[in-house]
């Protein structure tokens, strides 16, 4: 995967978990933009969703991480923008196969359920795989309506 400007979002839930992925990226020597939250105090994730994913459809971020308490909120809201394909991840083996199969543009992290080790492989993964293409682009062409 080409990576172009991170785009990195998460809820009160995904806040601690955010932290150690900005340092991540930093460490990496990925730029990225940060579409908060900014502290663990409670917040609705669908308001950080939403600029995360108008920005990877915009072109502006490529690609997306998110992050919540169980990974579904942020999912099921990337999803509703039809420039998004936000898989859920939580292990290394799921953010590689999204990626090969699905061409996701976006990957969103369970918070609550994955330390800072499994993150960090989960995000090598999902960065260093690429599309495979081939029957999976004539799946992939079929999700946008």
């Amino acid at each position: 995967m080409e990576v172009k400007t991170v785009g990195i979002a998460c809820d009160h839930a995904g806040f601690p978990l955010k932290q150690f992925v900005v340092e991540y990226l930093k460490t990496k020597g990925y730029a990225f933009k940060d579409f908060g939250t900014f502290s663990d105090e409670s917040v609705d994730y669908p308001d950080f969703a939403h600029p995360l994913a108008q920005a990877i459809e915009d072109g502006e971020v490529y690609p997306g991480i998110a992050i919540c308490g169980s990974g579904e909120g942020m999912a099921i809201t990337l999803n509703k923008h039809q420039g998004v394909r936000a898989g859920l991840a939580w292990n290394k083996d799921i953010a590689q196969l999204t990626r090969q199969h699905n061409d996701a543009n976006a990957i969103v992290l369970p918070g609550r359920f994955i330390d800072n080790r499994t993150a960090a492989e989960i995000l090598d993964s999902f960065f260093s795989a690429t599309f495979e293409g081939g029957r999976h682009e004539r799946r992939v062409k079929k999700i946008a309506k």
